[in-house]
């Protein structure tokens, strides 16, 4: 059974990620807190979102550690 979700769920859950990315730069990223804790957070978010978006792209599950 092939578990890849389909094109409009993915476009979906990259725009809700866009969404939710943008909102978190607003709040906590760059520009955000004292001295360099907005560019430490921004770093930090822009690596999260990276690294989900491949998720969501690729269709793969990087917590599954089983066969």
């Amino acid at each position: 059974m092939d578990d890849r979700s389909g094109c409009l769920s993915g476009f979906l859950k990259l725009a809700l990620l866009g969404w939710l990315f943008d909102w978190l730069q607003d709040n906590f990223g760059f520009g955000r807190g004292a001295s360099c804790t907005g560019c430490g957070c921004g770093m930090i978010l822009l690596i999260i979102f990276v690294f989900f978006a491949c998720s969501i792209i690729t269709s793969t599950n990087w917590f599954e550690f089983g066969f």
